[in-house]
Parts: C-alpha cells; sequence; structure tokens
C-alpha cells in the first residue's frame, strides 16, 4: 500500500475539474505531501475565470470588457440576460464556463442568433458563464500569445510565443485535434511589447498567488494601435515534449529534463516554507 511516507514529491498531470481547480491539492495538503504547482488558493482562482479577471482588475491589469451571467439568470430570464450582455458588449463576443480548461464549452458568437445556443452550452458546464467582448471586431482576429512562468516568491518568465490558429480561434479542436495551429518561438513583436508582456506574466501570476508553473495567455489587437489584453492562466499546462511550456523555455535556455529538476526543486521549496508555518496557537 502506498503511504504519504513514501512519496518525496508529486507532478500532477491532471487537468479541469478535481485536478487543477484547488480539489486534489487539498489532499495533498492533508496528506502532507508536497506536490509541484499551485496550491489550493491559487489553482481555485486560475480555474475560476470570473474569480481570475477580478483579481487581475485589482492588480489593474488590462483585460477585454466582459460580464459574468450566473446559469440560473440565463435559465430564468433569457431576454433580460441577452439584452444586459448586447447592452454592456459588441458582437462577436466570447462565451465560455468560467470553471473548466482546454478551452471545453467555448464559443465565438457573431450575432444574436448564435448567442443563446452558446450560452446554453456553457451552462452545461459550470453554474457561471464569462461573456467577454472579441478583440479584433468583426473583420480581423486577436494575436494570441503565451508565456511560461517559472518560480514561486520570485517568478521568472520565459521568452514571448505566438499561437497562429488553424481555426477561427484556439479553441478545443485547434488545440488536439488539427494540424493547422502554428506555434511561433519566439514571437514576432517590439522589443517594448515582448517586455510588456513578460512583466504582464509575472503581475498575473503573482495576482493569483501561483507557485512552480503557470503558462499566461494574452491577446493582441491586429489594428495599428496594437493594444496588448490578459487573458487567462492556466497552473497546469500541458507538459509533452511539444506543448507551449516547455517549448518555452527550451527556447529561452532550460531543457526540458532541467525544467522538471527545478519543478521539482521548487515543489519541496514551498512544501519546507509551509511546514514553518505554525497552524494553532503556541502556549
Amino acid at each position: 500500500m502506498l503511504s504519504s511516507q513514501s512519496l518525496d514529491v508529486v507532478f500532477p498531470v491532471l487537468h479541469g475539474t478535481f485536478g487543477e481547480d484547488g480539489t486534489i491539492q487539498g489532499l495533498f495538503e492533508l496528506a502532507g505531501i508536497a506536490y509541484v504547482g499551485s496550491g489550493v488558493l491559487g489553482s481555485s482562482a486560475g480555474m475560476d475565470k470570473d474569480v481570475m479577471k477580478r483579481l487581475f482588475a485589482q492588480s489593474k491589469l488590462p483585460l477585454v470588457k466582459h460580464v459574468t451571467l450566473l446559469r440560473s439568470e440565463w435559465e430564468k430570464s433569457p431576454r433580460k440576460a441577452v439584452a444586459g450582455i448586447e447592452a454592456a458588449l459588441k458582437y462577436p463576443v466570447f462565451v465560455k464556463p468560467a470553471n473548466l480548461g482546454s478551452s471545453v464549452g467555448i464559443s465565438k458568437v457573431h450575432d444574436r442568433k448564435e448567442l443563446g445556443p452558446a450560452l446554453k452550452l456553457a451552462a452545461k458546464y459550470d453554474r457561471k458563464l464569462v461573456i467577454e467582448q472579441g478583440v479584433g471586431g468583426k473583420t480581423a482576429k486577436a494575436r494570441e500569445f503565451e508565456v511560461a512562468v517559472l518560480g514561486n516568491d520570485d517568478p521568472q518568465a520565459s521568452v514571448v510565443g505566438e499561437i497562429v490558429p488553424g481555426k477561427e480561434f484556439y479553441d478545443y479542436e485547434a488545440k488536439y485535434l488539427c494540424e493547422g495551429s502554428v506555434p511561433v518561438i519566439p514571437a514576432k513583436l517590439t522589443r517594448d511589447e515582448s517586455k510588456q508582456i513578460r512583466e504582464m506574466a509575472v503581475a498575473a501570476f503573482r495576482a493569483c498567488d501561483l507557485s512552480g508553473l503557470a503558462r499566461v495567455d494574452f491577446l493582441m489587437e491586429p489594428d495599428g494601435k496594437r493594444r496588448i489584453y490578459l487573458n487567462e492562466v492556466n497552473t497546469l499546462p500541458g507538459f509533452t515534449r511539444i506543448s507551449m511550456y516547455p517549448k518555452l523555455w527550451e527556447a529561452s535556455g532550460v531543457k526540458y529534463k532541467d525544467l522538471i529538476t527545478r519543478l521539482i526543486e521548487l515543489a519541496l521549496e514551498r512544501h519546507g516554507e509551509k511546514n514553518r508555518t505554525t497552524f494553532s496557537r503556541e502556549e
């Protein structure tokens, strides 16, 4: 029988509900086991797009316009919900379940006709729905950038990479089923733009109280303004040799094997830091 005493550190390779939302992290905490990645708070905040955006806003990080809608509100009064969304945002919009991963349940909505089905789909996966203003408007697509962050209290950012989706946006099929999406590492940006994105990635990491690793995603307006918006953090990004997180660090001079070693070191470091804390009153 496996016991916590036989484990030095756990490297969770789990995505989605229960795997990266703080649930299994809480189990590790109760068992007193060191583990790679963010703790309960950071994991849950990084999974919930509504809470995540509130933390980003508190840190004054640039976000796209968005509204949050409860499933119960949508089901109780669909017309009122649609009116509220249209009053706050312009088409196209993206409709997302607040809690999930891998772009499951996300739709790009071009008009009112598509909005209802998109809300219904997202409501299948969560009680909270996030609706975001599309960057680039009706005629152009936003550029999509990713940065890998590594560390605990002193996080570091990798070079910036760009994803050129093979579909209209980087949805589940574009990520896992189609071969048309192209990563560009490093991204073709000015030095100032790259610096800004990397600094924002570290700020987002800290805003959500993350640790170990995270991939931070950004959107850039395709027009001459080239304004950059923080999109979201992913606290347990893909970690195969062809995934963006290790590829970004490879391009930054950190080999795959060394990256794994460093993540284990960070897990043990954070576990040791936690053990310094007293959780009851000492007489």
